[in-house]
C-alpha cells in the first residue's frame, strides 16, 4: 500500500490529484504540501513511497528541491509534474534524478500508470520524452545551446520568454532583481545574444514560452 506526498502550490491541482488517487485500492494515504518548507516538514514526520513534485514552486524550482530530496531522502522516488511541455523540462528533470515527468494536462490519463511503474522500480517516460531523449543522445553538445544553461538560468529564460519583467521574475523566484539581472547577463553571454529582445526571440525559436 503506497503512501504518496503531493507538492504543489495550487490548491486546485492538489485536490485534483488527490481525487484521482483516493479511489485507487493500492494507495494507502495521500498527503499534501504547498511549498518546499512544508514538503520537508512532512518528510521529517512521515514515511513516503513516492513524491509528486511540481516543477514550479514559490521561491525555488522543483529541480532545486529535488536535488535536496535526493541528498536527504534518496530512497524516495520523485515524479515531476509540470505545466511545461515535456520537451522543455523533461530531460533536465530526468538528469537531475526524477523517476518520471508528467505534463499537468495529461495527468488524469497518465498519473496512476506512472505511479505504479515507478513503485515497481522503473522509470516513467512518455513517448514524447523518449523521442526527445533520443535526439539529445544523438546530438553533440555543441549543437544544443540550451545544454550550456544551469537550471536557474533555464528557468529565468522561460520566465523572460513569458513576458515577465526583471522585478516580476525576482518576485516569483523570491530573489533580488539584481540577481535576476545577473542571470540574464549570463544568458546573453552563454547564448551569444545582445539584449533581452534577442533573448526572447531565441527562446521562442526554441519552443520556450
Amino acid at each position: 500500500m503506497a503512501k504518496i506526498l503531493i507538492v504543489d502550490d495550487h490548491d486546485i491541482v492538489r485536490k485534483g490529484l488527490l481525487q484521482i488517487l483516493q479511489d485507487e485500492p493500492d494507495v494507502e494515504r495521500v498527503d499534501e504540501a504547498r511549498n518546499a518548507s512544508e514538503l520537508f516538514e512532512q518528510l521529517e514526520q512521515n514515511e513516503y513511497d513516492l513524491i509528486i513534485l511540481d516543477i514550479t514552486l514559490p521561491g525555488r524550482s522543483g529541480l532545486d528541491v529535488m536535488k535536496d530530496i535526493n541528498d536527504r531522502y534518496a530512497e524516495i522516488p520523485v515524479l515531476i509534474l509540470s505545466m511545461h511541455a515535456e520537451e522543455q523540462y523533461a530531460v533536465r528533470a530526468l538528469r537531475a534524478g526524477a523517476f518520471g515527468y508528467i505534463n499537468k494536462q495529461s495527468a488524469s490519463e497518465e498519473l496512476v500508470f506512472a505511479i505504479r511503474k515507478i513503485l515497481q522500480g522503473d522509470r516513467y517516460i512518455s513517448e514524447t520524452v523518449a523521442d526527445h531523449l533520443a535526439s539529445h543522445v544523438s546530438s553533440p553538445n555543441g549543437h544544443d545551446p540550451l545544454k550550456k544553461l544551469s537550471d536557474r538560468e533555464y528557468e529565468v529564460l522561460h520566465l523572460t520568454a513569458s513576458g515577465l519583467s526583471v522585478s516580476d521574475i525576482a518576485e516569483k523566484m523570491c530573489l533580488s532583481p539584481k540577481t535576476i539581472s545577473t542571470y540574464r547577463t549570463r544568458l546573453l553571454s552563454k547564448l551569444h545574444l545582445k539584449n533581452t529582445a534577442e533573448l526572447v526571440r531565441f527562446a521562442l525559436q526554441q519552443g520556450i514560452e
